[in-house]
């Protein structure tokens, strides 16, 4: 069920020492899956953070606008370090207002970010009711038994509303941060993974080239069994190892104790891409007390993908695996903030970042203050040039699998991002899942429109031609027919093989297609540097701009919420996107040939 989000400065007199307050951000309803357990205890302590407003974000915007905008003559020329900590950082009266009121309840903040728009601090609960004027309790998700301490509304004095973006911990109630795979068991068309006898070992006799492909060759087997061979040929993917140094890098971000194990992948390249060295790797980065530990029995099947098909299919690019920790007390949609401002502080950060990690539920988990703030976040690291994917999930128009929305509107996955303040839209690219040969959309593909945002100016033609498709009475007030369609992109994510703990085993998911794509987006990115040209970055605006640099996907629904879920038509759709991937003719549409 979606809630309603207050807007901010919704005043109610209220006042605290004598200082005028108005609301900032409220929420009318715990949501659904939530209840109340008690009263927060005043002396139980919040890691706290507060997103300043930018001193120059009509700056960054501009920028960025130019930079992305394939009709530009500016177009890929994106912002240095320096840059974007001068337009991020808040203004001095900003900080100084915002410092004053904090240092009243005996604060003391520090900086989170190298543009100083995000502070962070420790709050014992009863000052963090006084000071927002809350009421902050504890709120049980009963499907997980998780507890959180949070309020449903709270408020800022009147003074300090326009410095002031968003306040984390409040009223955000995401839970559950967890990989966008699923086994085959949660696929109606496929059987199950996880069991001895389901599993083949990587080194048995039963594992033939014929029964599961290890070249193109064996491209007849791909509707069985999809391998990097498999998404060569049906892709156009190079084959050939890159030899150039030409900066080009992919980054693989992980969360909720997901491990990538190197001896999975080293047996995973012996087998389906035998030209590499078994010896090809991974970088570990662990941030918010991360481990990655190497023992085989800690090996995650969402973090084994994601590597085996950046590692297996990008040829040899530097992969950096991101590991998020547990120590996110601010909440699970703190390791999503935190990966991306510890990006932001490096000199420099991986080209492309694949995120094959969602939350449960919807983007109404996710109050609208902090969801711009995190999108804010987004645009910082876009402009610099890097492309952030984030797979949409696995639940159709339910958006995660075993949402109970039969008779109520379709639920919109998280992220999003635009942003509404100025008409100026930037996302992450979100990219679908397909299945077989020929493709046609997976029934898994989560897509469909925000319930939050409007449409993007560069996607609203192709949106609006397949809204005219599908007529005006097909699931009639279930969905936000102005709302931000999604996903961008799609690409393969059913039977996808892994090895997990020496075993080779299928699994489907949108989190597949992510580190698919961005394999691609990586490959194109060393060829565009090779020949002196800037990194694809915040791409959206040319993918709408080149639809033919894509295979149209034109059969396939998305299932969900009791209902068979959109139709994949011709041009983009709310199922694949613009389409999977066609290599060289995205090379074409890049000048690259």
């Amino acid at each position: 069920m979606l809630v309603s989000l207050a807007s901010t400065a919704v005043t109610y007199g209220a006042s605290v020492s004598g200082r005028a307050m108005s609301i900032h951000d409220r929420r009318v309803a715990v949501p659904k899956g939530y209840s109340p357990v008690d009263v927060a205890d005043s002396n139980s302590v919040i890691q706290m953070r507060i997103s300043l407003t930018m001193g120059n974000r009509t700056g960054l915007e501009n920028a960025l606008n130019k930079a992305s905008d394939p009709d530009s003559e500016s177009y890929g020329q994106w912002l240095s370090q320096e840059d974007i900590q001068y337009h991020a950082a808040p203004s001095r009266e900003a900080l100084r207002s915002v410092h004053k009121w904090l240092s009243s309840y005996n604060i003391d903040s520090k900086s989170a970010t190298a543009s100083g728009d995000w502070i962070k601090f420790s709050i014992p609960v009863g000052t963090a009711n006084t000071m927002l004027n809350a009421n902050y309790n504890v709120y049980e998700h009963t499907a997980s038994g998780k507890q959180i301490t949070r309020t449903l509304e709270y408020s800022v004095p009147d003074d300090l509303q326009e410095h002031i973006k968003a306040i984390h911990p409040t009223t955000s109630f995401y839970h559950s941060t967890r990989g966008r795979v699923i086994s085959l068991s949660g696929h109606h068309r496929s059987g199950s993974y996880g069991t001895s006898g389901d599993l083949k070992k990587a080194s048995s006799s039963s594992t033939s080239s014929a029964e599961v492909p290890t070249s193109t060759s064996d491209f007849s087997n791909c509707n069985n069994t999809v391998t990097p061979a498999c998404l060569q040929k049906l892709y156009g993917i190079p084959s050939t190892l890159v030899s150039s140094k030409t900066n080009s890098t992919i980054g693989v971000s992980a969360f909720g104790g997901q491990d990538a194990n190197k001896a999975d992948l080293a047996s995973f390249l012996k087998l389906f891409r035998p030209d590499m060295s078994s010896n090809t790797t991974f970088v570990t980065q662990l941030l918010d007390d991360a481990t990655n530990s190497q023992n085989i029995s800690d090996a995650g099947i969402e973090a084994n993908l994601d590597i085996q098909y950046t590692v297996g299919v990008a040829n040899g690019i530097p992969t950096t695996f991101v590991d998020i920790g547990n120590d996110n007390h601010d909440g699970d949609d703190g390791g999503f903030l935190d990966i991306v401002n510890d990006l932001l502080a490096e000199t420099n950060p991986p080209l492309v970042l694949t995120t094959s990690y969602g939350v449960a539920s919807d983007e109404s988990g996710l109050s609208k203050s902090l969801t711009f703030a995190m999108c804010d976040a987004f645009m910082k690291l876009t402009a610099r040039g890097v492309s952030i994917l984030y797979a949409t999930g696995d639940g159709g128009v339910a958006s995660s699998p075993g949402e109970k929305c039969d008779d109520e509107p379709f639920l919109a996955a998280w992220p999003t991002c635009p942003y509404d303040l100025s008409k100026v839209f930037y996302s992450a690219t979100l990219v679908g899942a397909t299945a077989n040969i020929p493709e046609e959309g997976a029934d898994l593909s989560a897509g469909g429109f925000s319930n939050y945002f409007d449409q993007p100016s560069w996607q609203q033609k192709a949106v609006a031609t397949y809204l005219d498709a599908i007529g005006d009475d097909l699931y009639k007030g279930r969905f936000n027919r102005s709302g931000r369609g999604y996903p961008d992109v799609s690409a393969q994510g059913d039977k996808i093989q892994i090895i997990q703990s020496d075993e080779v085993g299928p699994v489907a998911g949108t989190s597949a297609s992510s580190p698919i794509f961005a394999s691609v987006v990586a490959l194109l990115n060393d060829e565009l540097l090779s020949n002196g040209k800037p990194p694809l970055g915040f791409m959206n605006p040319w993918i709408y701009a080149h639809p033919e640099a894509f295979y149209d996907i034109t059969n396939g629904h998305n299932p969900g919420c009791g209902t068979a879920g959109f139709p994949a038509l011709k041009g983009w759709d709310p199922v694949t996107g613009v389409g999977s991937p066609n290599y060289q003719a995205m090379r074409k549409a890049l000048g690259l040939s």
